[in-house]
């Protein structure tokens, strides 16, 4: 029985399909997400688990490059979009876009991973990173 690491078995295996630059989003309870979109749903009750529980252990296994939220959650849920941007590294691009622009790429991403979160506009998008493992031969 797996005891350390990433326990859920989906996330795990979605995140150990991305590639450089692929994307997986996490979500609020009442995002909509497109058919066809691979769909991780761990939502267990109103507020279980928070995409913030959520993203901060997701962290620990998977480099992101690049973090995208909805304008809409800097404008009308500061704190939220604060607690979010606060689980980065300082390396990692944080940008706002429309949510109707990300509702919009979310058909296009690698998985969707949906909470059980209440707090409107709390969605990420993650887009892959090499991580600091990879190095190139200096000459």
């Amino acid at each position: 029985m797996k005891e350390v690491g990433m326990l859920n078995a989906e996330i795990s295996y979605a995140i150990s399909r991305l590639g450089h630059m692929d994307e997986i989003i996490i979500c609020d309870a009442g995002f909509p997400i497109p058919l066809g979109v691979k769909t991780i749903d761990i939502s267990l009750a109103p507020n279980k688990p928070t995409l913030v529980e959520v993203l901060s252990e997701l962290l620990k296994y998977f480099s992101v490059e690049r973090a995208i939220l909805a304008d809409e959650t800097r404008k009308l849920n500061p704190t939220r979009f604060n607690d979010i941007i606060g689980l980065f590294d300082k390396s990692v691009e944080v940008e706002t876009i429309s949510h109707a622009e990300l509702k919009q790429r979310s058909r296009s991403v690698k998985a969707v991973v949906r909470t059980g979160d209440f707090t409107a506009y709390s969605n990420v998008l993650l887009v892959s990173g090499a991580g600091s493992r990879w190095y190139v031969e200096e000459r």
